[in-house]
């Protein structure tokens, strides 16, 4: 293949970014992704084929083989060990990619072009002000014409109201919490979550509208499912959820610079040391997830856009300089679960109706802004994962763990037996509220090497990760702000699950900006070398959903990086 411009390793939540954000400029970029490509022509039977090598024509994509792909069936979907959007090769029949983690929860991430952006909620917050003035190498003001230009391309919109979100605002305002209906959040209170999901389908209460001719028009249908990757629109790049795949990706292509390489996990990056350059990037040596054929891949700049586990992974497996700060420094927003059950007649005279049915909408509808500790967003997922989310808990079966009088919450742990099927047969008169903590920077969690196990692609990465003292004492704050939200709605019963520490959703800052990347986010140790991920980030945001700041931070570097090479 020639020599390219750029390589963009990853075509997820920032590599999808920055490649059109390239393209666009005029460069020849070339985009690596370890899997596969769902609505894609070239590859049809993309978990049982290899296909093609590449696609760079937005003539390749189908919707029609994008919806028979992405359905709505939950395990086929959302297997961690053997679903479509898994971590692991397009081959299902072969095992996921392993990561060793050192506690006890889940890694959730996908690959495939869109990366983990096919299964998010799609929530598109911007982080809060006070956490980036005078902390980060640059200033918040700085980022705000690229969360702009974000915001404009997805597009993001402030989400529906559904009967959760109505019920949350309920209990936000009983509770004493303000209505702050902005993007830039510097006081606490309730809002309508920024979602990068197209406002609801205009003909969505038409009674002559049947539920699959709603599905091929453009605008969501507030069916839920996000968490599936959405199935909803009549191309795919109209699809109602704007994960990259469906909004990035056909950009990129038609700039007609942009090349995607699906099936290709990048084991190596190549450098060079010269006088004129110092030690710089030239390239990448990929692996063929199908054949296991090697290749070495070149390019005048080389951009990182694996993530937070396989960036720093891809920096020490390929024997970069040793820096105390790559890999260091997980923050995962130190998430929490709770669960409050309604009766009928304590909905009808809030809601007008005796269910919530948290399944329709937008998976995430409303949000608990609170600069200095974190947020509070409403969830309706499916049965099957609500189930699942009950079932994993730090303090273990929910039996050793009786309330005291004092306890904000009636039943505290991991649900099973009878607990477990109460809790599901009130399913639809439930509403939960997961807790994403301002998570404190702590150099001791992070990526390592393990140094006995490899797989196909070199040594595995270790995964550890332990909250700091500050962040256990900020998310106990929110978690009995939840509790009190939920009592006030009129929860008659609320169960705390009391999440492990290792619920890995909103991984961020192994690669810190100011530590490993300059504040354009080159490599400080390696010109021409860039990271455009979750893994550049100064800290946690504030507990604020990261993958906006990501995209505004990946534009930003696109320019920045034509800026200082090609011009």
């Amino acid at each position: 293949m020639a020599k390219q411009d750029v390589i963009v390793i990853g075509a997820g939540g920032g590599g999808a970014v920055i490649a059109k954000e390239l393209g666009e400029m005029g460069l020849k970029v070339l985009v690596i992704e370890a899997g596969p490509w769902y609505g894609n022509k070239k590859w049809p039977n993309p978990n049982r084929h290899p296909g093609a090598e590449s696609s760079s024509t937005p003539d390749d994509l189908d919707v029609l083989l994008y919806k028979q792909l992405l359905n709505k069936q939950e395990m086929n979907m959302n297997d961690l060990v053997s679903g479509r959007l898994r971590w692991g090769p397009a081959d299902r029949n072969r095992p996921q990619w392993y990561r060793h983690a050192n506690q006890k929860g889940v890694i959730w991430q996908c690959s495939g072009v869109g990366g983990t952006t096919q299964t998010y909620t799609a929530n598109c917050p911007r982080a809060y002000p006070s956490t980036i003035d005078k902390v980060w190498p640059l200033t918040y003001r700085e980022l705000i014409p690229y969360y702009e230009k974000v915001e404009a391309t997805l597009p993001v919109n402030f989400a529906a109201t559904t009967a959760k979100e109505e019920l949350f605002y309920y209990g936000a305002r009983k509770a004493g919490w303000d209505l702050i209906p902005m993007l830039d959040v510097t006081v606490p209170g309730y809002r309508p979550q920024p979602n990068a999901i197209l406002p609801p389908n205009d003909h969505i209460k038409n009674p002559n509208i049947s539920v699959e001719e709603l599905s091929w028009m453009e605008g969501c249908t507030l069916s839920g499912h996000c968490i599936n990757g959405c199935p909803h629109g009549p191309s795919v790049d109209k699809m109602a959820k704007r994960s990259t795949n469906v909004s990035y990706i056909p950009l990129a292509l038609k700039t007609g610079n942009v090349c995607i390489r699906p099936n290709s996990f990048a084991i190596k990056i190549l450098t060079e040391n010269t006088p004129a350059k110092g030690l710089h990037a030239v390239g990448v040596k990929i692996r063929d997830t199908w054949t296991g054929e090697q290749e070495e891949l070149r390019a005048e700049i080389v951009v990182m856009a694996s993530g937070c586990i396989e960036s720093p992974r891809l920096w020490l497996n390929s024997g970069l300089p040793e820096n105390p700060w790559v890999g260091r420094g997980l923050v995962n927003h130190y998430m929490d679960w709770l669960s409050g059950i309604f009766d009928e007649k304590d909905l009808i005279p809030i809601l007008g109706t005796s269910a919530i049915n948290p399944f329709v909408g937008n998976t995430c509808g409303a949000r608990l802004d609170y600069p200095g500790f974190g947020t509070l967003q409403t969830v309706g997922m499916s049965p099957g994962l609500t189930a699942s989310f009950y079932g994993v808990s730090e303090s273990g079966y929910s039996f050793l763990n009786p309330p005291s009088i004092d306890d904000p919450w009636d039943i505290k742990g991991r649900l099973f037996g009878y607990d477990l099927k109460e809790a599901m047969d009130s399913y639809r008169r439930t509403l939960n509220i997961l807790v994403s903590t301002d998570d404190e920077v702590d150099q001791r969690n992070g990526i390592t090497l393990d140094p006995v196990l490899s797989d196909e692609n070199g040594s595995v990465p270790v995964v550890t990760y332990q909250p700091a003292k500050a962040s256990r004492r900020k998310r106990n704050h929110l978690v009995k702000i939840a509790a009190d939200l939920l009592r006030k709605a009129g929860a008659k019963k609320i169960i705390w699950t009391n999440w492990p520490a290792g619920m890995m959703i909103h991984m961020e800052s192994t690669m810190r900006m100011g530590f490993v990347v300059d504040q354009n986010c080159e490599a400080f140790q390696v010109n021409r070398l860039y990271i455009a991920d979750n893994s550049v980030h100064y800290n946690s945001l504030g507990g604020v959903n990261p993958t906006l700041t990501t995209q505004a931070l990946a534009t930003r570097t696109a320019e920045k990086l034509f800026n200082k090479y090609f011009t």
